[in-house]
């Protein structure tokens, strides 16, 4: 784990926010996604549940 059990706890509370902030927006569906996506990985990362780039290093 890249961070501490409090600071994910804090950072999923934070991110559920900001999930249905972006959710009630005006912006297209698929940017919606871009966005949600992008961060979903960032918090896995944070859970060391992510390394950017590892699937383009199996192809």
């Amino acid at each position: 784990m890249r961070a501490s059990q409090e600071f994910i706890k804090q950072l999923e509370e934070l991110y559920q926010i900001y999930e249905n902030e972006v959710k009630g927006t005006k912006l297209a569906n698929n940017t919606v996604n871009t966005h949600l996506y992008h961060s979903g990985n960032f918090v896995k990362w944070c859970r060391d549940e992510y390394v950017p780039g590892a699937s383009k290093e199996k192809n």
